[in-house]
């Protein structure tokens, strides 16, 4: 073999060589990093090319597949009743990907979850796996419910209900909210129904029950209570607090009133403080009680830590770093804290469940295609927060002000319920924002279990109101109701 031929040959040889380890390397190496890249077209047509598994609302499902003809994407998702689901399954959309259920679990639903795998059967035909189902704790009553109390007002806000014995979620509304159907798809106009939802300064994307942070006023007083009681700082809720109304800040010229005179509210028990909510009585328990025990407390009922449901819900937020008077101002749900409507219902919930502070879940099961169980939820106790003493303590007081103080409105006839309203101040300067109002409350069965706790949270900012008449009782109360009724309803 002459030298100019053997030179192309062994240049054909390193040639191919190179091919062979190049392939080698992107179909084992780097396979699933490009089988799952989001740019690859081949993955997005992929992910519509037959009818996605459904997420499934008391038995039916709130979601499905429609055909679209014409185009390299077969299937794009609808949703029943979109707005009112929309917290909780969120969207999938062929141009804007996918988020909360939707988005947890796109593999089950989608079929590529390796639990959907039926046998060899299936990876010698290719045969892909059809989607598997996610069976919601929604009770679809109680999120009709909190969905209409909300849209009734016209108002930005947000509901949570829990069942305290499990953590199931019961509902979880949010408003403004959007139709994750009116954008879907791929179309021009689809995207500008998207770039519209996503630009509006009043957020309906966003989930106000689990990503958005309020003050929780003076809802936060009944976990201030509990945190006295289990410190010992109080030991008699219905001995007087020595706390005079109006309270002066320690370190400050401060007074801080309440909302009924100040002689209603001056140096009495914190039975009667959490009827009438007098701030004096919260601001000295939390002094008294001291930040750390504060903290300690409310980091039990989930504060300062990120719950997955499985959707993340961000962390509520007690400071470590408080002095004498910021300290006193959380305990009258003011000052640097904060909380999502969540988290106040799961303080709401371990109260109500003896102290005893469940997890939060809002997925019962996931399931094949075939409806077998690929797995299931089981409850799990997030912390003993306080003793089943302090919480019956904290119960009586709360019903106590259900049925001769702040919380009347939320009454049901034949039912032990125990409540609390608040309204939170917020904004550089107070008096330009109208205030937040909250409310909070659980309802007994005659066993004394609790089979439903609410927090809803209402920004009146869009509502006709004057500052005077914003107050949880007023706003609030009415939806927790509903939303209790449509859960007792069912008991």
């Amino acid at each position: 073999m002459n030298r100019p031929i053997k030179h192309v040959a062994v240049f054909c040889g390193v040639m191919v060589m190179a091919l062979f380890l190049r392939a080698t390397w992107v179909q084992f190496v780097k396979g699933g990093t490009l089988a799952d890249d989001p740019h690859n077209r081949r993955v997005q047509i992929e992910a519509f090319s037959q009818p996605r598994g459904d997420i499934i609302v008391g038995g039916e499902a709130i979601t499905g597949s429609e055909a679209t003809p014409g185009s390299d994407f077969l299937y794009k998702r609808v949703f029943k009743d979109g707005p009112v689901y929309a917290p909780i399954t969120g969207y999938f959309s062929q141009a804007q990907g996918a988020t909360f259920l939707e988005g947890v679990y796109s593999d089950l639903l989608s079929g590529k979850d390796d639990r959907l795998y039926t046998g060899p059967l299936d990876a010698l035909t290719g045969r892909k796996p059809r989607g598997g189902d996610v069976v919601t704790t929604i009770d679809p009553a109680a999120q009709k419910a909190a969905y209409k109390g909300l849209t009734d007002l016209n108002a930005q806000g947000a509901v949570v209900a829990l069942d305290p014995r499990t953590g199931r979620i019961l509902a979880m509304a949010s408003t403004p909210s959007y139709d994750p159907s009116a954008f879907a798809g791929i179309s021009a106009k689809e995207g500008e129904r998207f770039q519209k939802l996503d630009k509006d300064k009043n957020k309906p994307l966003s989930n106000r029950a689990i990503r958005e942070t309020y003050p929780p006023g003076s809802t936060f007083k009944i976990l201030t209570a509990a945190a006295a009681l289990e410190s010992g700082a109080v030991t008699d809720i219905n001995a007087s607090s020595g706390a005079p109304s109006p309270y002066q800040l320690p370190l400050s010229t401060t007074k801080v009133g309440s909302v009924v005179p100040d002689a209603q509210c001056d140096r009495v028990s914190m039975k009667i403080g959490m009827q009438w909510s007098c701030n004096n009585v919260f601001l000295d328990a939390a002094l008294k009680t001291g930040r750390d025990k504060m903290r300690e407390t409310a980091e039990k009922f989930g504060f300062n830590k990120e719950q997955f449901t499985p959707v993340r819900a961000v962390a509520g937020a007690y400071p470590d770093k408080l002095d004498k008077s910021q300290t006193a101002l959380t305990g009258m749900g003011q000052g640097s804290l904060a909380s999502t409507p969540l988290q106040m219902a799961m303080v709401t919930a371990g109260l109500a469940n003896n102290g005893k502070v469940m997890k939060p879940y809002m997925v019962e099961e996931l399931r094949g295609a075939d409806l077998s169980t690929i797995e299931k939820t089981e409850p799990e106790v997030l912390n003993q927060a306080v003793s089943e003493n302090t919480a019956k303590k904290v119960q009586e007081m709360m019903e106590y002000t259900v049925t001769d103080g702040t919380g009347d409105k939320v009454r049901i006839d034949g039912v032990t319920v125990g409540g609390k309203p608040g309204t939170a101040q917020h904004g550089a300067d107070v008096r330009d924002e109208l205030p937040y109002a909250w409310f909070v409350s659980y309802a007994k069965l005659k066993d004394g279990s609790s089979p439903v706790a609410v927090a809803v949270l209402v920004d009146p900012k869009d509502i006709n109101i004057s500052r005077s008449d914003i107050a949880g009782g007023r706003l609030g109360a009415p939806i927790a109701k509903a939303v209790m009724k449509a859960v007792l309803d069912q008991q």
